[in-house]
Protein backbone atom coordinates (compact mmCIF):
# COMPACT_ATOMS: atom_id res chain seq x y z
CA UNK A 1 0.00 0.00 0.00
CA UNK A 2 1.38 3.40 -1.04
CA UNK A 3 1.13 6.35 1.26
CA UNK A 4 -1.15 8.12 -0.09
CA UNK A 5 -3.84 5.21 -0.68
CA UNK A 6 -7.17 4.85 1.30
CA UNK A 7 -8.35 1.77 2.66
CA UNK A 8 -11.74 1.22 3.11
CA UNK A 9 -13.79 -0.15 5.81
CA UNK A 10 -13.80 -3.60 3.95
CA UNK A 11 -10.20 -3.89 3.83
CA UNK A 12 -9.49 -3.33 7.70
CA UNK A 13 -11.60 -5.97 8.61
CA UNK A 14 -10.03 -8.52 6.54
CA UNK A 15 -7.23 -7.51 7.79
CA UNK A 16 -8.71 -7.79 11.26
CA UNK A 17 -9.97 -10.83 11.14
CA UNK A 18 -6.58 -12.15 9.30
CA UNK A 19 -4.62 -10.72 12.18
CA UNK A 20 -7.30 -12.02 15.06
CA UNK A 21 -7.13 -15.40 13.35
CA UNK A 22 -3.36 -15.50 14.24
CA UNK A 23 -3.65 -14.46 17.26
CA UNK A 24 -6.36 -16.49 18.48
CA UNK A 25 -4.18 -19.75 16.92
CA UNK A 26 -1.27 -18.47 18.83
CA UNK A 27 -3.35 -18.01 22.05
CA UNK A 28 -5.16 -21.36 21.56
CA UNK A 29 -1.91 -23.36 21.24
CA UNK A 30 -0.22 -21.16 24.53
CA UNK A 31 -3.56 -22.31 26.60
CA UNK A 32 -3.74 -25.66 25.36
CA UNK A 33 0.18 -26.39 26.62
CA UNK A 34 -1.32 -25.08 29.67
CA UNK A 35 -3.60 -27.65 29.52
CA UNK A 36 -6.40 -24.86 29.26
CA UNK A 37 -9.29 -25.05 26.77
CA UNK A 38 -9.25 -21.36 24.23
CA UNK A 39 -12.60 -20.47 26.50
CA UNK A 40 -11.11 -21.20 29.71
CA UNK A 41 -7.99 -19.07 28.87
CA UNK A 42 -10.09 -16.08 27.75
CA UNK A 43 -11.30 -16.27 31.07
CA UNK A 44 -8.20 -15.69 33.17
CA UNK A 45 -7.42 -13.26 30.29
CA UNK A 46 -10.08 -11.36 31.31
CA UNK A 47 -9.83 -11.96 34.93
CA UNK A 48 -5.87 -10.63 34.83
CA UNK A 49 -7.75 -6.79 34.71
CA UNK A 50 -9.38 -7.26 37.94
CA UNK A 51 -12.07 -9.52 39.45
CA UNK A 52 -15.46 -9.93 37.44
CA UNK A 53 -19.10 -10.98 38.60
CA UNK A 54 -20.30 -14.41 36.86
CA UNK A 55 -23.22 -12.48 34.90
CA UNK A 56 -20.41 -9.88 33.26
CA UNK A 57 -17.67 -12.56 32.96
CA UNK A 58 -20.23 -14.62 30.32
CA UNK A 59 -21.19 -11.66 28.79
CA UNK A 60 -17.44 -10.29 27.92
CA UNK A 61 -17.01 -13.79 27.04
CA UNK A 62 -20.02 -14.10 24.40
CA UNK A 63 -21.56 -17.41 26.55
CA UNK A 64 -24.78 -18.53 28.62
CA UNK A 65 -24.24 -18.04 32.05
CA UNK A 66 -24.51 -22.01 32.41
CA UNK A 67 -21.01 -22.10 30.20
CA UNK A 68 -19.57 -20.24 32.60
CA UNK A 69 -19.91 -21.73 35.30
CA UNK A 70 -18.47 -25.04 33.93
CA UNK A 71 -15.69 -22.96 32.96
CA UNK A 72 -15.07 -21.09 36.30
CA UNK A 73 -15.88 -24.92 37.88
CA UNK A 74 -13.03 -26.01 36.26
CA UNK A 75 -10.37 -23.23 36.58
CA UNK A 76 -11.55 -23.49 40.68
CA UNK A 77 -10.79 -27.13 40.59
CA UNK A 78 -7.15 -26.07 39.15
CA UNK A 79 -6.58 -23.16 42.04
CA UNK A 80 -6.54 -20.92 39.51
CA UNK A 81 -9.86 -18.60 40.21
CA UNK A 82 -11.98 -18.27 43.25
CA UNK A 83 -15.08 -17.17 43.97
CA UNK A 84 -15.82 -14.74 46.60
CA UNK A 85 -19.08 -12.39 47.57
CA UNK A 86 -19.09 -9.32 45.83
CA UNK A 87 -18.32 -5.97 48.59
CA UNK A 88 -21.48 -4.34 47.37
CA UNK A 89 -23.55 -6.94 46.95
CA UNK A 90 -23.04 -10.54 49.14
CA UNK A 91 -25.33 -12.08 46.66
CA UNK A 92 -22.96 -11.53 43.59
CA UNK A 93 -20.33 -14.07 43.42
CA UNK A 94 -17.43 -12.42 41.92
CA UNK A 95 -14.36 -14.61 40.19
CA UNK A 96 -10.92 -13.63 41.27
CA UNK A 97 -7.88 -14.78 39.63
CA UNK A 98 -5.48 -16.24 42.13
CA UNK A 99 -1.78 -16.26 42.21
CA UNK A 100 -1.42 -19.79 40.40
CA UNK A 101 -3.97 -17.82 37.56
CA UNK A 102 -1.84 -15.03 37.25
CA UNK A 103 1.19 -16.91 36.49
CA UNK A 104 -0.43 -19.46 34.50
CA UNK A 105 -1.83 -16.29 31.94
CA UNK A 106 1.31 -14.64 31.88
CA UNK A 107 3.26 -18.17 31.03
CA UNK A 108 0.28 -18.19 28.01
CA UNK A 109 1.93 -14.59 27.16
CA UNK A 110 5.08 -15.65 26.82
CA UNK A 111 4.19 -18.38 24.80
CA UNK A 112 2.53 -16.59 22.37
CA UNK A 113 5.75 -16.61 19.85
CA UNK A 114 3.77 -15.21 16.64
CA UNK A 115 2.04 -12.74 17.91
CA UNK A 116 5.12 -11.35 20.19
CA UNK A 117 7.34 -11.76 17.16
CA UNK A 118 4.61 -9.55 14.97
CA UNK A 119 4.54 -6.92 18.03
CA UNK A 120 8.20 -6.95 18.27
CA UNK A 121 8.82 -5.63 14.41
CA UNK A 122 6.84 -2.36 15.73
CA UNK A 123 8.80 0.60 16.92
CA UNK A 124 7.81 2.32 20.23
CA UNK A 125 6.21 4.90 18.73
CA UNK A 126 4.11 2.76 16.27
CA UNK A 127 3.49 0.06 18.91
CA UNK A 128 1.83 3.23 20.90
CA UNK A 129 -0.28 4.19 17.95
CA UNK A 130 -1.26 0.80 17.60
CA UNK A 131 -2.34 1.12 21.13
CA UNK A 132 -4.36 4.30 20.75
CA UNK A 133 -5.92 3.32 17.98
CA UNK A 134 -6.99 -0.15 19.04
CA UNK A 135 -8.54 1.61 22.41
CA UNK A 136 -10.46 4.04 20.39
CA UNK A 137 -11.94 1.39 18.15
CA UNK A 138 -13.06 -1.19 20.45
CA UNK A 139 -13.00 0.27 23.85
CA UNK A 140 -14.27 3.70 23.45
CA UNK A 141 -18.01 4.70 23.61
CA UNK A 142 -19.69 5.19 20.23
CA UNK A 143 -20.95 8.78 19.76
CA UNK A 144 -24.79 9.66 20.71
Amino acid sequence: MTGTARVDTAGLMELLSVSLGVYYGDFTVAAASENLTASQGKCLTVLRRGPSAMRVLAHTLTCDASNITGIVDRLEERGLVRREPSPSDRRIKNVVLTAEGERVTDTIRAKMHATQEGLDRLSDQERDSLYTLLERVFLSEPAT
